[in-house]
């Protein structure tokens, strides 16, 4: 079986709805289950939605707001009785029904109940529209395969569950089915992490021992640089896993940090290709030493720089280093590169939560603290020393961390 992902600006208005039917064209639809995000910037949408309603604010304004967006894609592939549109309707419905009757004060409970109608809507309608036109699937809800703990908004995946449900897909078919969510075992939405439509595609490979799974983006593949970002990239055609696991630690958007570990477990070959071009070979992830030494570049932006500090001079030490990750583990803060002095802590972190100022008071009581909002992480993988100098033009280097063959540097 194949494994197709798509992602939101893929299906992001009607003629991108199309447009994938003509990518499966070319990839012989058969056999195979395509992992679908959410249309465009509806995850955002329905995050200010989210947003509105802890804040009391008018949310039932945004949710129609986002009801009309939907409803003007379908219209434009459906006829106007078509029974999808109803359906659609009944999801935006379940959202302030949801909403007005929740009682839970938890943000992220919420968050994963309302945030996972995106998928359930866009792969409803990619669903329909690929049956009308005689490409015949079966839509799934990812929930009942998918089942996660109850860490509501990063969900960590039972995999004996997961893979006992999956197995049982009849793999002489196809279906379509969501990125990004599961359910815990009181059936709740759990979500898998911002951007884990990736994720999702892989733990189906996985769990189905595909022969292949293909990520469809609007890039031509994996790239030495983020091409919005940098000057002068390009294609790298074949990587290792390994090498496509550290460019995704590192903060390489083009691949979700988790995807690599499912596929890398069954060397299940991985593909990143472009759907505005879907003749072109893209990268291709798998046993590989092509590449290897290829120098490449990733921005991690939206990063935070604390430098933690003892009070009385004595060195930092092992039940100092205890003590703030166990902290940093209570508010799901994550590290990107850390470096340490004779007494003092600096740790470049990503604050997916919103939980630095609550790490920032609790750490307070221990240590002096000083915190640097709004950085960004440079690395150069496979970096040649002898040019290091142009690394540093132009840049307000914070902190930097060279080994054989990396250079990273925070800059503001």
């Amino acid at each position: 079986m194949k494994i197709f992902k798509f992602g939101g600006a893929s299906v992001k208005d009607a003629e991108g709805i199309k447009n994938v039917a003509v990518v499966l064209e070319t990839e012989h639809f058969e056999n195979c289950l395509i992992v679908v995000s959410a249309m465009g910037k509806t995850t955002n949408a329905l995050e200010k939605v989210v947003q509105n309603y802890f804040d009391k604010k008018n949310y039932e304004e945004l949710v129609e707001e986002i009801k009309k967006n939907h409803l003007q894609i379908t219209s434009e592939l459906f006829s106007a009785n078509h029974p999808v549109l109803a359906e659609i309707a009944v999801f935006f419905d379940d959202i302030n029904s949801f909403l007005r009757r929740n009682k839970s004060p938890s943000y992220n409970f919420v968050y994963d109940q309302v945030v996972s109608c995106g998928e359930m809507i866009s792969s409803k309608i990619l669903s329909e529209y690929l049956n009308d036109i005689q490409f015949k699937n079966i839509w799934l809800d990812a929930r009942d395969f998918i089942k996660t703990d109850s860490q509501y908004r990063e969900g960590n995946v039972n995999w004996e569950e997961t893979e006992k449900n999956i197995k049982i897909l009849n793999s002489s078919k196809c279906f379509v089915t969501q990125g990004f969510i599961g359910s815990d075992s009181h059936n709740f939405t759990v979500t898998l992490g911002r951007e884990g439509s990736d994720y999702s595609a892989a733990i189906f490979a996985y769990c189905l021992n595909a022969d292949h799974l293909t990520i469809w983006k609007d890039v031509p593949g994996v790239m030495t640089g983020d091409p919005r970002k940098f000057e002068n990239v390009n294609l790298l055609s074949e990587i290792s896993y390994e090498e496509a696991i550290e460019m995704a630690y590192y903060g390489a958007s083009v691949i979700h940090p988790k995807t690599l570990q499912p596929l890398k477990q069954k060397n299940i070959p991985f593909f990143v290709k472009s759907f505005l071009d879907p003749k072109n070979e893209g990268t291709k992830v798998s046993v590989s030493d092509e590449n290897e030494y290829t120098e490449t570049y990733i921005l991690k932006e939206n990063q935070m720089l604390m430098n933690v500090s003892t009070r009385d001079f004595s060195f930092i030490a092992e039940e100092h280093l205890s003590l703030i990750f166990s902290y940093l583990a209570k508010y799901n803060i994550k590290i990107s590169l850390m470096q340490n002095s004779a007494i003092s802590l600096a740790l470049c972190l990503e604050d997916k939560f919103n939980n630095i100022n609550l790490l920032n008071d609790e750490l307070h009581h221990f240590f002096n603290t000083e915190l640097t909002e709004n950085v960004s992480l440079f690395t150069i993988r496979n970096a040649n020393l002898k040019n290091i100098e142009k690394f540093y033009t132009g840049k307000n280097v914070l902190l930097e961390q060279i080994s054989k063959q990396t250079v990273q540097m925070v800059i503001s």
